[in-house]
């Protein structure tokens, strides 16, 4: 299949709906017909969860951690990727919240999953990865290994600044390793059209990326239902409105990644 498009989820503020984003986007490019990786960069393993992958985030080694910090272990990656009914995962395992430190002391600190992707991204369209909610070393790994970041947002004034922090982080890692990181798009989430300052904010947003894709998804009970039943909200509701906005995002993805035209499955946006 070649090289994949690879993408990560990224916004290191927390509570913006990250996770939320990530899934929806990969169940929307699923429909299209793409397959897709999903990798749980997040110790937290809340993708892990929402995807009802839970036991797999209480497994013994090999897990993602022994993967990502070890050398040796890096194709027992093979092992460790779950099928779920709208894409592959990688999940999440709470042995990683020791990998910050470990990947501290590796040689080519964050580069190492770049050369665990290598082991098995030929057989997807998209490699998807969902980042945590902080700067360090995981987030320089999915930067480096995608090079591609699209990034979720709510419409409030905290927004400003936690841009300003993520930009300044991507110069570094461009700096850092010579490479050039690409913003393809912005998510403005969960908006409640009833408060002012949301609005405000969403034409800020929209003033701010001129030069990219901004989505606007508002706040919806299926979204979160769709979390908890471990699906996207295009598997749980194909009646939800919010459908036709994760949509145009893998859409818009396929034409940015140069794909072309996918096989889209029957879904009603």
């Amino acid at each position: 299949m070649g090289e994949p498009a690879k993408l990560c989820v990224s916004n290191q503020k927390g509570g913006v709906g990250k996770t939320t984003v990530a899934i929806n986007v990969a169940g929307a490019l699923a429909a299209r017909g793409r397959d897709v990786l999903f990798v749980d960069l997040d110790p937290q393993g809340n993708a892990t969860e929402n995807l009802g992958m839970m036991d797999a985030y209480d497994e013994e080694p090999p897990t993602l951690f022994d993967c990502l910090t070890d050398p040796e272990q890096r194709g027992a990656i093979t092992d460790i990727v779950r099928e779920h009914e709208e894409m592959d995962v990688v999940p999440s395992n709470i042995d990683m919240t020791a990998a910050e430190p470990e990947l501290t002391l590796a040689r080519r600190s964050g580069e190492q999953l770049d050369l665990l992707l290598d082991e098995i991204e030929d057989d997807y369209d998209y490699v998807l990865v969902d980042c945590p909610p902080n700067l360090g070393n995981l987030m320089d790994n999915a930067l480096y290994a995608t090079q591609n970041v699209l990034i979720p947002a709510l419409a409030e004034s905290t927004s400003k600044r936690a841009f300003e922090l993520l930009f300044d982080h991507v110069e570094a890692i461009e700096l850092d390793y010579d490479i050039e990181v690409h913003e393809r798009g912005v998510v403005v989430n969960r908006i409640d059209v009833r408060k002012n300052q949301a609005q405000e904010m969403v034409e800020w947003i929209n003033a701010a990326f001129d030069d990219v894709p901004v989505w606007e998804v508002r706040e919806r009970a299926a979204i979160q239902k769709a979390l908890a039943e471990g699906v996207s909200v295009i598997e749980y509701d194909p009646e939800c409105d919010m459908n036709e906005v994760f949509l145009d995002i893998a859409a818009n993805l396929d034409d940015q990644f140069g794909l072309g035209d996918a096989e889209t499955e029957e879904v009603t946006a």
